[in-house]
């Protein structure tokens, strides 16, 4: 081996989360683990229950608050468009429009007959 190439090779305590501590071999100073053979699920046989409760409801939260940016958004753009058309020309194209719709066709009652422009009449 080349001297001064490779790392010192130190003892180690390694730390897990369950509190459990033991001496090994490693380039570094300390190691701290979250699983170790002490509290794994297969060394122990037990199972352990690991906490996802929350999950839904933070999801949840989330889609809410996105549909409240939307419905926001959404009432904005209506307010911004609401206020292009000024006040005056809204009212005087409202009754001009009115006046220039062709008029209804009668309703039609029961018993009269269809109309030749209806579906019923053509038969393909």
């Amino acid at each position: 081996m080349k001297p001064k190439v490779h790392p010192e090779f130190n003892k180690v305590m390694v730390t897990c989360a369950c509190g459990n501590a033991f001496e090994s071999m490693s380039t570094s100073k300390e190691l701290k683990v979250e699983v170790c053979s002490a509290c794994h699920p297969f060394f122990t046989g037990t199972q352990r229950f690991v906490d996802t409760a929350g999950r839904v409801e933070r999801f949840q939260a989330k889609i809410e608050a996105q549909k409240l940016v939307a419905t926001a958004a959404a009432a904005k753009e209506l307010k911004k468009k609401s206020r292009k058309v000024p006040a005056k020309a809204a009212a005087a194209a409202a009754p001009a429009a009115a006046s220039k719709a062709p008029a209804a066709p009668a309703a039609a009652s029961k018993g009269a007959a269809p109309t030749p422009t209806s579906r019923s009449s053509q038969k393909s």
